[in-house]
């Protein structure tokens, strides 16, 4: 039999602190508000859209447990070590990482650059558009704006991401990277995705979308010629 609304709603809220993340960040990412879970509107009734979202998200969650309260919440044949959601390193997040009060982060013009190689490369000519300033932010090497929708909704096309630089030696699996994949000779794949230990062995690493319409991918830990950090990102909401 399924619980009343209001222990329904409690337990999505429960997903967060389970997935380590803040209610606000859980919600967006299952499409919801969080004014609809505090006050009178928390005894509203969640559509069936809701569960389809945590299902297909956060295929751990146990949805009898969910609408029932009854079991476990998480499925008990469900690797939890593979688990595709991790929220982004934003400008609100704790971290440990040293703050930096007056830096001024450049914004570049990625069009500009020769791929995500010649943008870490200092000795090639970057174009600069402007430059950013945030309070307590980690230290951060640069800034672009980023278009695609495979981190929808978490990113999308115009949010502008703030990164660090760094190697495949000193990945943190489950966050998410700015990565260059090279394809061919010639041909360059850069994207801005989770990584995740992969299956198939330590050669390789998993790339995982936040939207869920785009398929995980696996691919050969050599061919990644850049890698970054996410520390922040910015979405403008309006032009006025």
């Amino acid at each position: 039999m399924v619980e009343n609304i209001t222990k329904i709603k409690e337990r999505i809220l429960q997903i967060a602190d389970l997935k380590k993340v803040s209610k606000e960040f859980f919600l967006e990412s299952i499409n919801q508000s969080y004014s609809n879970y505090k006050g009178k509107s928390k005894n509203s009734n969640p559509s069936t859209d809701v569960l389809v979202e945590i299902s297909s998200k956060y295929p751990d969650i146990n949805i009898n447990w969910l609408l029932t309260g009854e079991g476990e919440m998480i499925k008990n044949d469900f690797n939890t070590n593979i688990s595709i959601v991790s929220e982004p390193l934003t400008i609100t997040r704790r971290t440990r990482d040293k703050k930096y009060s007056n830096q001024e982060i450049p914004l570049y013009d990625f069009e500009a650059s020769a791929g995500l190689k010649g943008l870490f490369n200092t000795d090639t000519p970057r174009k600069i558009l402007d430059t950013i300033r945030i309070p307590n932010l980690p230290k951060c090497d640069g800034a672009i704006s980023v278009t695609g929708d495979s981190m929808y909704p978490l990113l999308k096309s115009g949010d502008i991401i703030l990164y660090r630089e760094t190697d495949i030696q000193s990945i943190f699996y489950g966050e998410m990277y700015l990565i260059s994949v090279q394809l061919n000779e010639w041909e360059e794949y850069i994207t801005v995705k989770y990584v995740q230990r992969s299956e198939i062995g330590e050669d390789y690493v998993k790339l995982v979308s936040q939207n869920h319409h785009h398929q995980p991918k696996d691919i050969p830990i050599n061919n990644i010629t850049a890698l970054a950090l996410i520390k922040a990102s910015i979405r403008i909401n309006t032009m006025m």
